[in-house]
């Protein structure tokens, strides 16, 4: 049997993924290499491959006319991010031309293997002497209510003066 068969998925089991909600996502480099930019004073600043991945996280709803965002930081080899999956803006969204519009009702795997690709196409076509991936699959957790939302916003947006303690910091691994 192989590796990927016996893998565990992160997702709630049986859980719809494309229900109106917000989700709270983390989404790391592989092998959790700092290629983002730095925190520097206990801010983060972004070098030009952050800003790729933060362009390209702020196209989503672009995309996927079913998503919004909320709150987001990007860390040297991370992403936080809430997505709000809202299937109303679909109704609202008004169709000209004469191509038809795909109104889909994507789910969170979806949206964020969108940004994956859009971002690791965008970073690659530099030429760069690596070749940027993401780390398999994604953390998230399912926002349940207003209180638990407020947490996790001031989690993402104060993430930056935490780095020193944060478990993905490289310079933490052997501690």
């Amino acid at each position: 049997m192989t590796q990927e068969k016996n893998r565990k998925s992160n997702r709630l089991k049986d859980y719809d993924y494309s229900r109106n909600g917000y989700y709270f996502v983390t989404i790391c480099i592989k092998d959790r290499q700092e290629l983002f930019g730095t925190v520097e004073n206990n801010q983060m600043i972004l070098n030009d491959l952050g800003k790729i991945a933060e362009k390209c996280w702020i196209d989503l709803p672009n995309h996927y006319m079913n998503c919004a965002l909320d709150e987001f930081t990007i860390m040297p080899n991370h992403i936080h991010g809430i997505v709000v999956i809202d299937n109303e803006l679909l109704t609202n969204y008004v169709v000209t031309g004469f191509k038809p519009v795909t109104t889909k009702n994507h789910s969170l795997s979806e949206i964020i293997r969108g940004f994956k690709t859009f971002s690791s196409r965008c970073i690659n076509e530099l030429n760069l002497p690596l070749l940027f991936r993401w780390q398999r699959s994604f953390y998230d957790h399912i926002i349940r209510n207003e209180k638990s939302l407020e947490k996790i916003r001031e989690y993402v947006v104060y993430n930056p003066l935490k780095w020193e303690l944060d478990r993905n910091n490289t310079e933490n691994l052997f501690m």
